[in-house]
Order: C-alpha cells, then structure tokens, then sequence
C-alpha cells in the first residue's frame, strides 16, 4: 500500500486546512443572534443604570468596573479598574466557599454530568471550611431525586450532604440579572475568608460568551454581561473572588481574562473543548479540606492536574487543555500587546500575506472547519510568536503571557499551546460576531488590522484607503467597551465570496503539464495576496449532473517563495469498511499526527466523526463522534465513543456543475460490527474531478476550473 506521510506533512505546514474560502461558499449571516431570545437585553443594555441595586465603587465612566483607553497620537493604553477592598464581610474563618453556577442543559438531560459533579462535591473529604453552594437550572431534566427542573434551586453541599438553602422560580441562566442575583445572594448569605466562583456549562469563547440555557433559546452570557454580573456582585461585596473559573469549553481567551482581572485573583479557563467529563469536583474539594490555607494559583494547579488525569481516565485527554492565569498580570500582558498590535497593523503592508499565513498556521480551538464550524479562538502565543519575524514587539508580549499563565496542562493535540486564545476571524460569522468583537477587543489597532482585511475584500477600498478614525473620539481617544456605530461592521453582511478572486493573479495559469501534473504559479501580487492553498476532491453523483464533495487533501507540493504549487495526490482516501469514501476536512494537526473530521449521521443524528492518523504508522485511531459548534455558537463537550451496533451513515455537501451549493446527499448506512475500523486505501477506481482552492487574505478565494483525474484498478493516479 502505497502512503505519502511524510510529503503530507510538509504539505499541511504549507497548506491552509482553516479555510476562510473553499471550505465556506459565502461568510454566513450570523446564527447567533436571532431574534426568538428570551433575553432581550441588547448590546446597548449593557451600559444600563445600576438603580435597583446599591451603588458599586465608581469608575472612570461610571458604569464598568474596567476602563481602558488608548490615545492616539502616543498609542499607549491606560487602564484603570474598580478599587475593591476586603470588604466588611471579609471573614479570618480560614474558610473557602465556591459558588457553582449549574446550568444544566443537554450536559445534565442527555448525559447526567450535572448529577455527576453533584455527586464529586458530596464525595469530597468532609471538612467544616470547605463548601459548595450551587445553583441549578437551565435544563429540561435532572437526573436525580434531589433537583427540581421545574425551579431555580440553591444548595449547600457540605461534609456529604446536599441540602437545599433558597428556591426561586425558574428563569434564564443565561441571563447576567440571573447570575448577579445568585452572586448578590451568595456573597451576602456566606461570607467567607476564600471565595471561588465556577460557570459550568457549553462555552463558545470570547463571541457567545458561556451558560447556554436550553429552556430559553439557548441564551447565553456573553462577556459585556459577565461584567455586568461581576460588577453588581462587586458592589455589594467590595472585594474580589479568589479564582473565577470555567467548567465549560473555550473560555480561556484573554478578551475573558481582561474582564475578570478587575474582580478576582486568579482565572482557570481552558482554550479547547473541554471533554464531557470536566473537572474533577471531589479532588477539588479534598485538596481545599486538606489545605483550606491554599490560595487560588495552588488550588489552580490541583484543578489542573485532576481535570487532566480525569480527562485521561476517559480516554479525552488529547485535546485537553486548562491554564491558571495571575490576573494582577494581566495589565502588562494587555499594554505588551496593544504596542505589538500596532506595530502589525502599521507594518508594511507587502509583508501581510506572510503575517496572515503565520496566524493561521497557529494552534487553534474548537474545531474551525466547515464540518465543525467555527469559534475562530487562536492561541495567543500562537499569534505573536508566528509573526515574530515580520513585527517588532513579539518578544515582550510573550514573556508577559508566560509571566501570566502560572501554570498549564494539555493534552497531545496541543503541545504548545501558551494558555490564552484571542478571536481571529478564520471565517467570518457576520456583522454582529464583529460588531461584540470590537467592543470586547484588548486593543484597537487589532481591530482595526482585522477590520482592514475584512473590508478590503469585502468593499471597493483598498488597504492603503484604510483608516482607523472610526475607533476613536475627535479627541484621538479610543474607549473599551464603547465601539463604534453598530451600522460599521454591515458591509460584511451582504458580501458573498465569489471563487474568482481578484487578488489572486498568476505568472502560469492552472493547467495540467505534458507529465500529467495539475498545477500553477502566483505571480509576485498573487503571492503577496495569497494566505493558503488547498484542494477539494469530488466524485460524480449517481444522476450524472452533481458532485459529491470527499472533501480536503493537503497532499500538495508547494513554495511561497517561487509561488509554483503542484498536486501532489495519490488516491489514496479514508473510507468505511464497507468502501464508502467519508467526506473529510483536516481539524487539528501535530508534529505526529492529523485529526480528519467527516460529517456523519450517527444512529440518525447529525454529528462529525473524528479521525486521528498517524504520519509514521498510518495507524487510523477513532477518538469518537463530535457535534461541534451549534447554531448557538456553543461548543459541545461530548465526544461519543462508537459502539458495536451503532448505524454510522456518511454524508456530504453536494454542489452542481457551476459550483453552486445543493445541499446535502447521504450515502448508504453502515452497521458497526464489534469496533469500527476506518481504512485508508487507494480510492475505487474511477473518474474524480480536483479543484484548487487559493484562499486571499481578504476572506474571498479563487477556484481553479475542476480536473478530472481517474484512479486506475493497478493503482495509477492520470490528471
């Protein structure tokens, strides 16, 4: 069996699996946003009167506990934060209470990992100065006896025992009024010398935020309303949790630790997905027993280390992530990278391509491909140390990063993930995921660098028409949280990409050579536009007049520096045991190995398998059945093991002649026997047609004319 693992790999460092083109016909309208919520708090609302509650400590504006503000003749940030105290209620009782905001949803109703958390609290070794004190809600069914669906119910866990404390009616969890009233509550009924508060539920990252409420629409605290929440608790109590933590996916972003540097000690977030059975509750609760002296960066490290072993137990440690970061860093981390952010948006632009390519070549989180959708989450350190070469500053953000990041786990999937992501648009979700983008942005010159690409493409301007005056006041002041006219950012939404980039121009047209070779070369403005290369493979469907998609091949040989680029293709393809060919889109890739991701239907429910290869081996390992991002922007946290029984049906996306989308075409059901092995064999022969995909920097693509290409039965590849 012939294998090109090696050539694979040097093709996925030049190739681009994160298509913002090929992988996404158009930038979609944003899902994320309806109008069916029950929440109508608006973005405008954040900046509401704080009337019904005691007036909190003033700030620079009188509303947030953060200002932050950048002028812009020096370019250097200021920051100022809400003064908390200790507070009257501050107690010397040695003792650590944790407030955990349950919202159940599907997590608890399919899965019972609320019940289960429950069940770690009361398991914790008994101890008079460590308790829990839960709220639930936010789901359609508990799994056990003691939690009514039907209420929002409050619980003392302590010594064993589970013990409701305060009952309410049922109401949005997703909601900030929610959460600053248990906070309110909470910090008033159980004044404690530590405090800790942990949101545990679906988290989509720095854009929709965490808690998404399945009894009301899927509505979800965004960041401007966790400030809020943090803000009025903040008020009442003068004084600042030990730790903030989430117990949920994709909340480890530095726009998230920016917001809670004004109200706690120390942040646990992770970058990536968390797996469904999140943080180890028991051990957490019998390390503070052992050891209520401990402060948030040594309970952090307990947190850490057990969620990852738990993570292990469960056989989802690869992905694995979570970081504690020192939020009395955070300040330097943000003023570091304000300068750098400047520096790369007044940096020549004849060096963005390289900058862009590097960006997106960074670690990534939450899956970011057209299979999984996207939460556009890159990793911090990612970002910088890629354009280290081409900007000047990199070096002291990075050293402030590590500075903040205390202490980190992850898995084998991200070895060198610095324990921060930041929003990076990878695919543009629409005007309002840009619009809170640029409210919750840590520096207006990243804003502006990622909106002059996006406008770029998407209107008649060019880069060199491109001004930033739009972020700031007459007076050159550049405000946090007060972003400009929400109406800026509509120029994206009715842009569609057209395949046929203008910025993309080539010295030798695609064609295939006299050796049967399909390929092409950018010219010197090609180059200098271009930020990846790919390629779709398709078969012809049965009624002869569509095409069935198999999805993305990094088996490409290429060099940015001649812009020459070649097929480098076997025919080689994973495929069930059965022979049908999945639909396959890379989603992570090591030094060792490559995650595909293929849309599937599982026991009839849509959900993407996901596929580990080694490059050495070949070994194919499946790590399970993923659900990706939903219509919500929440992550799931569940990867389904695929049992002996189940009924796995591939499907595809299907387009006509004309490359225009027709939906969806599903292929024949597949009876798991015993364990599925997935094979990795040389494709049935037959005609196949392969386009390149040429991603520009802008957000549109160039797709070259389909090849038809035909695999012999003695395994011979003819372009």
């Amino acid at each position: 069996m012939k294998k090109k693992f090696f050539s694979l790999l040097i093709a996925f460092t030049m190739a681009v699996s994160l298509l913002t083109g090929c992988a996404d016909d158009e930038w979609i309208e944003d899902e994320y946003y309806g109008e069916d919520s029950d929440d109508e708090e608006s973005e405008d609302e954040y900046e509401e009167d704080y009337e019904e509650t005691e007036t909190p400590p003033s700030t620079a504006d009188g509303v947030k506990g953060l200002s932050m503000s950048v002028n812009n003749n020096s370019g250097e940030l200021t920051i100022d934060r809400m003064s908390l105290s200790l507070g009257d209620n501050k107690t010397d009782d040695n003792t650590w209470t944790i407030f955990v905001y349950i919202c159940g949803t599907d997590l608890e109703s399919d899965n019972s990992a609320g019940t289960g958390d429950l069940d770690e609290m009361m398991q914790a070794s008994p101890s008079d100065n460590v308790r829990f004190i839960v709220e639930t809600g936010g789901t359609n069914q508990w799994n056990n006896d003691n939690v009514d669906c039907e209420k929002l119910q409050r619980f003392l866990i302590q010594n064993g025992e589970m013990t409701v404390v305060d009952e309410k009616s049922l109401d949005n969890m997703g909601s900030k009024d929610t959460l600053s009233d248990f906070l309110s509550w909470g910090v008033e009924t159980y004044p404690s010398e530590h405090m800790g508060l942990i949101l545990w539920n679906h988290g989509g990252g720095s854009i929709t935020g965490v808690c998404f409420d399945e009894m009301h629409n899927s509505d979800s605290i965004d960041l401007m309303e966790l400030d809020t929440a943090l803000y009025d608790c903040a008020g009442k109590s003068g004084r600042k949790f030990d730790f903030i933590g989430f117990d949920a996916c994709l909340m480890g972003t530095i726009e998230t630790a920016n917001i809670l540097a004004t109200y706690a000690d120390y942040m646990y977030g992770s970058e990536e997905s968390e797996p469904g059975s999140g943080w180890d509750y028991n051990a957490i609760g019998s390390f503070l027993a052992e050891d209520s002296d401990a402060d948030g960066a040594e309970l952090g490290k307990v947190v850490c280390d057990s969620f990852l072993e738990s993570c292990e137990r469960e056989g989802d440690s690869d992905i694995t992530t979570l970081s504690v970061t020192d939020l009395s860093k955070m300040d330097m981390l943000l003023t570091e990278f304000n300068t750098f952010a400047k520096n790369m948006y007044e940096s020549d632009n004849s060096g963005l391509a390289e900058i862009v390519r590097e960006i997106r070549e960074a670690d990534n989180f939450g899956g970011n491909n057209k299979s999984e959708g996207y939460t556009n989450m890159v990793d911090v350190g990612g970002i910088v140390s890629g354009c280290s070469s081409y900007v000047e500053g990199s070096d002291a953000v990075l050293a402030a990063l590590k500075d903040a990041v205390v202490y980190k786990v992850s898995g084998s999937t991200h070895p060198d993930a610095m324990g921060l992501s930041m929003y990076y648009p990878l695919s543009v979700q629409g005007s309002n995921e840009l619009s809170l983008f640029s409210k919750v942005s840590v520096s207006p010159y990243y804003v502006s660098f990622v909106d002059r690409q996006n406008k770029t493409g998407a209107t008649d301007e060019s880069l060199d028409d491109y001004n930033d005056d739009q972020w700031f006041s007459e007076d050159g002041e550049w405000e946090w949280g007060e972003a400009e006219d929400d109406g800026h950012w509509d120029y994206c939404d009715d842009y569609q990409q057209t395949g046929e980039s203008q910025f993309i121009t080539f010295a030798a047209n695609p064609d295939v050579n006299d050796e049967g070779v399909f390929g092409f070369t950018l010219d010197e403005d090609g180059i200098n536009n271009a930020a990846g290369v790919s390629a779709l493979v398709y078969e012809l469907a049965e009624d002869g007049q569509n095409l069935i998609e198999l999805g993305e091949t990094i088996d490409i040989s290429g060099d940015w520096e001649t812009g020459v680029f070649t097929d480098n293709f076997d025919g080689y393809w994973l495929s069930l045991p059965d022979g049908q060919n999945l639909a396959i889109y890379p989603a992570e890739k090591t030094e060792e190995y490559i995650i595909y991701t293929s849309p599937i239907l599982l026991n009839g429910e849509e959900t993407n398998l996901r596929m580990k290869q080694e490059y050495d081996s070949g070994e194919i390992v499946i790590e399970g059945a993923w659900s990706g991002i939903d219509d919500s922007g929440a992550a799931d946290k569940n990867i389904v093991k695929i049992k002996n029984g189940d009924i796995v049906t591939p499907t595809y996306y299907s387009i006509d002649m004309n490359g225009n989308d027709i939906g969806e075409y599903t292929g024949l059901e597949y009876t798991v026997s015993g364990q599925l092995e997935i094979v990795y064999n040389l494709m049935e022969a037959g005609s196949y047609q392969y386009s390149f995909c040429i991603d520009d920097i802008y957000g549109d693509y160039y797709a070259t004319d389909y090849v038809e290409f035909t695999v012999s039965g003695d395994g011979e590849i003819t372009f």
